[in-house]
């Protein structure tokens, strides 16, 4: 799948091109799901053409509403949150806002969950509906969340179990059927070994890995004794996750040497991103960092070229070569 626009050779001699599976993209820098909003809203700080892909907040095939607030509330070394998916539904994001994605040039990574398997394949089926009109962006890739409740496995996380996630990626790839979408699974680090439940997914129709989403957390106050987020307990991201992710990235690289690799979890800087794709990741997404600064997925792209040609490397690819067993 060729989608490189003019310029994938970085402004300072540097080949930055990155291949993600079938997915070649013009550097392996993305926005993270659930925090670049839902459109083009990250487009008022820098060119959205410029990044690899934008990955959208998580749809579904209906709106759905999220948790009741607070929904966001800072940690030592990131933050938690508990949106709880909040989205309008695929339909209505694509008449809404999808729109000024394609006018921003963006390649566009969409980002889908569901609350049983007959939603994934569902929620599959609409994606192809809007990849497939001629009006709409340029949707490359679609990136199942399946760290989400599961209705029917009493509220428990596909992700949590080979055989649940399985079940949900094996059902939105026959939703995707008739499409050459590559399809990512995004997993859960709260789990025992998430390389069995990485090897589920692959072999359920899966082409690559998103690793890794939020731990879970809580945080309390003190003077009430009630936690703080609206929910209740919520997902830690940014800093923190930085190690629990590289690791996991490193460990399926060694296990799935052919596996397309998204390494996301508290990318903060360049060296955080050079980090991911030495350890086997393909590329990275920048995420909880953009909260406080709207442009750091552009800066953390700029600093990436910059480390290596201060490394004297050719090619941004080259970083992969040092990584597990490659």
């Amino acid at each position: 799948m060729g989608l490189l626009p003019p310029g994938a050779v970085g402004r300072r001699g540097l080949d930055m091109t990155a291949r993600v599976g079938a997915l070649e993209l013009p550097n392996p820098v993305m926005t993270a799901s659930g925090t670049a909003g839902h459109g083009a809203e990250l487009g008022a700080y820098f060119d959205l053409s410029g990044l690899g892909a934008v990955v959208v907040k998580s749809l579904s095939a209906e709106p759905w509403e999220g948790n009741p607030p607070p929904r966001l509330v800072p940690a030592a070394a990131g933050m938690l949150n508990s949106v709880g998916l909040h989205n309008p539904g695929i339909d209505a994001w694509a008449r809404e806002h999808l729109p000024a994605l394609a006018k921003a040039g963006a390649r566009v990574v969409v980002s889908v969950w569901a609350r049983s398997p007959a939603g994934y394949e569902e929620v599959g089926r609409r994606v192809v509906a809007v990849a497939s009109d001629r009006r709409a962006g340029t949707v490359v890739a679609v990136e199942a969340n399946i760290s989400c409740p599961n209705l029917e496995d009493r509220g428990r996380m596909f992700a949590h179990s080979p055989d649940a996630a399985a079940t949900a990626i094996g059902a939105l790839a026959r939703g995707l059927q008739g499409s050459d979408l590559p399809l990512w699974a995004k997993l859960s680090p709260n789990v025992a070994d998430l390389v069995e439940v990485a090897g589920a997914v692959l072999g359920a129709g899966a082409e690559g890995l998103t690793l890794v989403n939020t731990l879970m957390g809580m945080s309390v106050d003190p003077l009430t004794g009630t936690p703080t987020l609206g929910a209740g307990g919520g997902g830690l991201s940014g800093p923190a996750l930085h190690p629990v992710a590289v690791r996991a990235v490193y460990e399926c690289r060694q296990a799935f040497p052919s596996a397309a690799i998204v390494g996301v979890g508290g990318v903060m800087t360049g060296y955080d991103a050079a980090e991911f794709l030495a350890a086997g990741a393909d590329a990275v997404q920048v995420g909880t960092a953009t909260f406080a600064e709207p442009r750091a997925p552009r800066r953390v792209l700029d600093e990436l070229e910059r480390w290596c040609t201060g490394q004297g490397l050719a090619s941004v690819r080259e970083l992969g070569k040092r990584g597990p067993g490659l």
